[in-house]
């Protein structure tokens, strides 16, 4: 028998090259894998590096019209059965590149979406951030945002980029085994064609 399949999308808003957002990312997916195999779902991974997208994010802003490149990667994102979406935390709250992705999101497009949030920052005093500024972002675009958020400090990581806080493995866990509960349990999301609902040439002129 063929086993069950399932889109995942991760978005991480790491700006270094290696960084610890990717890291957490990293962690999470395979996690998230894992759980997903183990109830008989085949996983099918992308991973969106936003700082690759910076560029194109700021002119898409400006001109409402987003590069081949970026609309591709839009439309991977709203067409998941699942999204991981890890940011930095600067100046207690998500990264302006991890917002400006967002934006360019449309407002329903994630309704419904399974969803595991999760952030990085030097000390865990900026772990508020999760419940106070990404939870509520995802509440607002209607994300169905499962109930254990990740955060990782500087020091929760040892050597090679595994977690040495017990607890932070602890909750990568919890929170991967949420999400893949909730992505199996989700209707699998049809393929998104993006002709289907195309912007009336007023509104165009308005978001300019």
């Amino acid at each position: 028998m063929t086993a069950a399949s399932r889109s995942l999308v991760v978005v991480s808003a790491g700006l270094g090259q290696p960084s610890s957002t990717r890291l957490l990312a990293d962690r999470l997916t395979a996690a998230t894998e894992r759980h997903l195999g183990e109830g008989g779902v085949e996983p099918r991974v992308r991973i969106v590096e936003l700082r690759e997208h910076a560029q194109d994010l700021t002119n898409h802003l400006l001109t409402a019209f987003p590069s081949p490149k970026l609309q591709e990667t839009i439309d991977a994102v709203l067409g998941a059965d699942g999204l991981i979406a890890v940011s930095p935390i600067f100046s207690a709250s998500y990264s302006g590149l991890f917002k400006l992705f967002f934006d360019v999101v449309e407002r329903d497009g994630l309704a419904g979406m399974p969803t595991l949030i999760a952030a990085t920052g030097g000390t865990a005093r900026h772990s508020l951030a999760l419940e106070h500024a990404l939870r509520p972002l995802f509440a607002y675009l209607n994300a169905a945002t499962v109930a254990t958020s990740v955060f990782a400090a500087a020091e929760d990581w040892g050597t090679a980029g595994v977690a040495a806080d017990g607890s932070l493995v602890e909750r990568i866990d919890r929170a991967a085994r949420e999400l893949a509960l909730a992505v199996a349990a989700h209707q699998p999301r049809a393929p998104r064609d993006p002709f289907a609902d195309p912007m009336p040439f007023e509104d165009l002129l308005r978001s300019q």
